[in-house]
């Protein structure tokens, strides 16, 4: 592992961390699978794990799956933008400003 690490770091030093070993090279790959939405059930029979439990340790959510859950959600939850015919119209517009000043 530390051979071919370090050939990487020769072509690009700033990719490949000066520890790297197999364990994170697994880690990253199953969180590259799980980002692209590659099903949990699958990664679990790609890293030749037994129970799922564990393989829902690299499931933990980062804070873009988050933000992405969090829009999709609310996406459903808040009405569409509606505008009224008063938007572009400058008269209502300054009409209704003036009914303040009174």
């Amino acid at each position: 592992m530390k051979k071919y690490a370090d050939m990487a770091r020769v072509i690009n030093s700033d990719i490949i961390p000066e520890m790297a070993s197999c364990h994170q090279l697994r880690h990253s790959r199953a969180i590259h699978l799980l980002q692209s939405g590659v099903n949990l059930i699958w990664i679990r029979d790609l890293l030749g794990h037994t129970s799922i439990q564990t393989t829902e340790i690299y499931a933990r959510v980062d804070s873009k799956q988050q933000r992405e859950a969090i829009e999709q959600a609310s996406e459903c939850l808040t009405p569409p933008q509606v505008t009224g015919e008063w938007v572009d119209n400058h008269n209502m517009i300054n009409w209704l400003k003036g009914l303040g000043k009174r």
